[in-house]
């Protein structure tokens, strides 16, 4: 499910002559030249890059090298450096998903200062995402964390005295 997730939710693009990346500040930058990382993450400090196509619920992070130049046609999204080491959650879907229904109104050129558009009365109309709606398979906890705990090993050892029987002489 992560992996069709990645792929649909990232918007078709035009032209495989250049990068997008979902900025943190919500705008969506399209890179028509080669650019490394490590651009982007001095423009935003404590903020890491992923491919929107490595995204998979449930998985880690798989963030960028700062030496690595971003491949041309993907679309790219930056998440605060505390979530590096952290899974993918349904809400970073969502926020990937969201964007890419509204990339065409935020798009703005990579190398210098851009045009924002945005809708003419200020308000952002869309549905808020409640995920307690969503349909699909339903996860017992209950089973999951009994299953959980009978995997774990005990971290107190159970110390109980060896108790021998005498050696009797033959």
């Amino acid at each position: 499910m992560g992996n069709y997730l990645a792929c649909s939710v990232a918007p078709r693009m035009r032209s495989s002559h250049s990068s997008r990346v979902l900025i943190p500040s919500g705008e969506m930058r399209q890179f028509r030249e080669p650019t490394k990382a490590a651009e982007l993450m001095m423009e935003c400090p404590n903020f890491f890059i992923v491919n929107s196509r490595s995204l998979q619920l449930g998985k880690r992070f798989a963030p960028l090298a700062a030496d690595e130049d971003l491949e041309f046609g993907n679309v790219y999204v930056m998440f605060p450096m505390r979530r590096v080491n952290s899974m993918v959650t349904a809400g970073d879907m969502a926020m990937l998903f969201m964007a890419a229904n509204t990339a065409g109104k935020r798009l703005v050129g990579g190398a210098g200062g851009g045009i924002r558009v945005s809708p003419e009365d200020g308000e952002v109309h869309g549905s808020k995402l409640n995920l307690e709606e969503v349909e699909g398979p339903t996860v017992n906890f209950e089973e999951f964390n009994m299953h959980r705990i009978s995997v774990c090993r005990s971290r107190k050892p159970g110390l109980e005295t060896i108790r021998e029987e005498p050696i009797s002489l033959r």
